[in-house]
C-alpha cells in the first residue's frame, strides 16, 4: 500500500511518485487548493491536493483530523520562500493524484497534533492516540534502536541471547513477589521473576560463558517516576572474567550506544568512587556528579562543643556531623530553610540546623544563626574556615546516625541544586565501588544487594567475626544521580554461599528448600563469574530528556499499579477461581 514512510521523503526523490499512507495531522482549505500534514510513524509531509482535479479537491475537503488514508502522488521541491525548516521534510511536498479514504474518525479524546495539558490518567486511558503524537513515538523508536544496538554490540562480543522461564519460584529479591496460582498444582504457586539471577548463575554453571537477555521482570512494590510493577531490564552475565573487566566491557558498550543515538562522548574511564565515598560526599549512593556541591564532616571540630547536638552525635562512632556550603544561600528566606529542613525529616533527620554568612570579615557577628550562641568563637572559626566560607553563603548542618546525615543532607544537596540552578548540562556516568555487604535491618543483618554476591574476603572466620565491616564485590553505574546498572561478582563456592546464607539468618532446612537447586549446582564444578543488569526503561527516559519511566514504555502502569486503557487487575469469576482452588477475602466497603 505504500512505497515510502512520510518522514523519509526528500529532495533526492523530487518528480518521483510515491504511496503513502498515514493520519491526518493537519488540515488547511484555502479556496480551491486543500493542504494536509500527513503523519506516520517517521514523520509529516506537506499533501497539496489542487483545483485541476476536482473530484480528488472534493474529497479532500471532506478529510477530518485522524483519518486513515492513502495517498498517491509526485514528490515536487517546495519554492525557496516556502521552505518549512521546523519540519524535516520541509523542503518538498507531495502533488496528490490519488486520495483513498481507509477509515474515518471521530474527534479523538486527546489532541495528537499539538502540545496541551492533558492528565495522566486520560493520556493512560487512550494511549493508542497518546502514542501518535510525535514526541511519545520519537521515544518508543528511541528505546527500540537502543535495544538493538546494545543486542549489536553484545552480539560482536560474544555474547548469546538465551530466555529463562517467567513462571518460577520465590525467592528473596528485595521486594515482594507476583504470585501465579498453579491449576494442575492447586495450592501451589509459581512466582513471577524479579530477575533472572539464579537462572543466569546457573548458564554459567552450564558452560555458556556469555549469556544476556532483555527481560520482563515483575516487583509488587509500591510505585514512584522511576518504578513500575512489570519492568525490562538487560541482563548479563559472564564467566572468567573480573570486576574491572566486566566493568570496562559495559563502559564502552553505554559509551557506544550514547555515541551511536545522541552523539555524546562519554569520558573513558569513567570515574570510579567508593560507596562510603560517595556517602559522605554527595550524601548518596548514585550520585548526580553534575552538581559541584559537596558534604563535609566536622564531627572533629565539635566533638567536644557545649552545643550537645553536635557534640553527643560527634562523638559517637556511628554518627557524623555532616555540613554542606550553598554559595548565596544567604538569599533564601526562613521559610525557604524551613522547607529545607522538611526535606531532610523525609530523609530521617531529627532537624537541620543552619548558618548564614552575612560577612565573613565580622567572625561572629557577620553570622545569622539560631545555633551560633551554643558555639564558642574558636568552634565557629573552625566552621567557617573548614567550609571555606565566605559572604553571601549559607551553612547547613546534620547531626544523626551516619547513613541518616549524609542522606538527609544529600537529599537538601540536591533539592538545592535544583532550586538554585545548579545542575550542570551534559552527563556525568560514574562506577560506584567498594559496597558493604550487609546493612543492619529490623530482624538482623540484610545484603545490601543480595545474598549472592560475592564478599572482597575470601576468609570465612573472618566473614563471620566482622560481617559487618566486609565489603562486597558489587558495582553500580551510575548516570546523573540515576542508578542505571548494577551488578557483582557471584559466590561460586558452596560453602561460601552456605555461611551467607548462616549470617543472613537463613538455616540449613530454609536454604535447602529456596535454594537447594543452586547449592546443589554450585557443587559440580561452577566457574568464577559475574554480571550486571542495566534498567533499559530508565536508561531510555534519561536519554530521551523524559521525567518518568511511563513515557518510554508503550503501555505502563500508573501510581497505583493499575491500566487505565484495560481495567487492570479485573475481578475474575467465581468458576475460575473454584478451578485454581482459590477463596477470596474481599476488603469491606466503607
Amino acid at each position: 500500500m505504500r512505497t515510502h514512510y512520510c518522514g523519509d521523503l526528500s529532495v533526492e526523490l523530487n518528480n518521483q511518485k510515491v504511496a503513502l499512507c498515514g493520519w491526518v495531522h493537519r488540515r488547511r482549505d484555502l479556496g480551491g487548493l486543500v493542504f494536509i500534514q500527513l503523519r506516520d510513524r517517521e514523520g509529516l509531509v506537506q499533501v497539496v491536493f489542487e483545483t485541476d482535479r476536482k473530484a480528488l479537491l472534493s474529497l479532500a475537503e471532506t478529510l477530518r483530523y485522524e483519518d486513515v488514508v492513502q495517498i498517491r502522488g509526485t514528490v515536487r521541491k517546495r519554492p525557496e520562500d516556502m521552505v518549512n525548516e521546523s519540519m524535516k521534510t520541509g523542503a518538498i511536498e507531495v502533488l496528490a493524484e490519488e486520495l483513498v479514504v481507509l477509515n474515518r474518525s471521530e474527534p479523538p479524546a486527546i489532541p495528537v497534533d499539538k502540545p496541551a495539558e492533558i492528565g495522566e490518567e486520560t493520556r493512560l486511558k487512550y494511549r493508542y492516540l497518546d502514542l501518535r503524537r510525535p514526541e511519545m513515538a520519537a521515544r518508543l523508536k528511541l528505546r527500540s534502536a537502543v535495544a538493538r544496538s546494545l543486542r549489536a554490540y553484545l552480539d560482536a562480543h560474544g555474547f548469546l541471547e538465551m530466555e529463562t522461564p517467567i513462571l518460577t519460584k520465590a525467592t528473596p529479591e528485595g521486594a515482594r513477589d507476583y504470585l501465579v496460582p498453579s491449576r494442575v498444582n492447586k495450592g501451589r504457586f509459581y512466582a513471577l521473576p524479579q530477575s533472572p539471577q539464579l537462572f543466569k548463575q546457573l548458564l554459567m554453571m552450564s558452560g555458556f560463558d556469555r549469556y544476556y537477555q532483555i527481560v520482563k521482570c515483575f516487583r509488587d512494590e509500591d510505585l514512584r517516576a522511576d518504578r513500575q510493577p512489570e519492568f525490562t531490564q538487560l541482563d548479563i552475565e559472564t564467566s572468567f572474567m573480573d570486576e574491572s573487566q566486566i566493568m570496562a566491557l559495559m563502559e564502552d558498550m553505554i559509551r557506544a550506544v550514547f555515541a551511536e543515538h545522541l552523539d555524546v562522548v562519554l569520558p573513558k574511564p569513567f570515574p570510579r568512587l567508593t560507596y562510603r565515598e560517595a556517602m559522605e560526599r554527595f550524601g548518596s549512593d548514585k550520585p548526580d556528579l553534575r552538581c559541584e556541591l559537596e558534604l563535609h564532616s566536622v564531627d572533629d571540630l565539635v566533638e567536644g562543643s557545649a552545643f550537645n547536638v553536635f557534640s553527643t552525635v560527634a562523638q559517637d562512632r556511628a554518627g557524623r556531623v555532616a555540613a554542606l556550603k550553598v554559595p548565596r544561600g544567604a538569599e533564601l528566606s526562613r521559610k525557604q530553610i524551613d522547607d529545607l529542613g522538611k526535606v531532610a525529616a523525609r530523609h530521617g533527620a531529627r532537624g537541620l540546623a543552619w548558618i548564614k554568612v552575612n560577612d565573613s570579615s565580622l567572625g561572629r557577628d557577620g553570622v545569622q544563626s539560631p545555633i551560633a550562641k551554643f558555639l564558642s568563637d574558636e568552634e565557629l572559626a573552625a566552621l567557617l574556615q573548614r567550609l571555606e566560607a565566605t559572604t553571601g553563603d549559607l551553612l547547613l548542618f546534620a547531626a544523626d546516625r551516619w547513613k541518616v546525615a549524609c542522606e538527609s543532607l544529600g537529599a537538601v544537596r540536591l533539592h538545592l541544586a535544583r532550586q538554585l540552578g545548579l545542575v550542570e548540562d551534559g552527563w556525568k556516568p560514574l562506577w560506584v565501588v567498594d559496597f558493604p555487604m550487609f546493612e543492619e535491618g529490623d530482624d538482623g543483618l540484610e545484603p545490601l544487594h543480595h545474598p549472592f554476591t560475592a564478599p572482597q574476603v575470601d576468609d570465612l572466620d573472618a566473614l563471620r567475626h566482622n560481617p559487618t565491616a566486609t565489603l562486597s564485590r558489587a558495582y553500580d553505574m551510575v548516570l546523573n544521580g540515576n542508578e542505571i546498572g548494577g551488578g557483582s561478582i557471584r559466590i561460586h563456592r558452596p560453602e561460601l554461599q552456605q555461611a551467607i546464607f548462616d549470617l543472613l539468618g537463613i538455616g540449613r532446612d530454609e536454604a535447602e528448600s529456596k535454594f537447594g537447586f543452586l547449592l546443589e549446582a554450585l557443587k559440580y564444578g561452577c566457574p568464577p563469574h559475574g554480571g550486571i543488569a542495566f534498567g533499559l526503561d530508565r536508561l531510555v527516559m534519561l536519554m530521551s530528556g523524559s521525567e518518568s519511566i511511563r513515557d518510554v514504555i508503550a503501555f505502563p502502569k500508573t501510581t497505583t499499579a493499575s491500566c487505565p486503557l484495560t481495567e487492570a487487575p479485573s475481578d475474575v469469576t467465581e468458576a475460575q477461581l473454584k478451578e485454581l482452588g482459590i477463596d477470596i477475602v474481599r476488603e469491606e466497603k466503607s
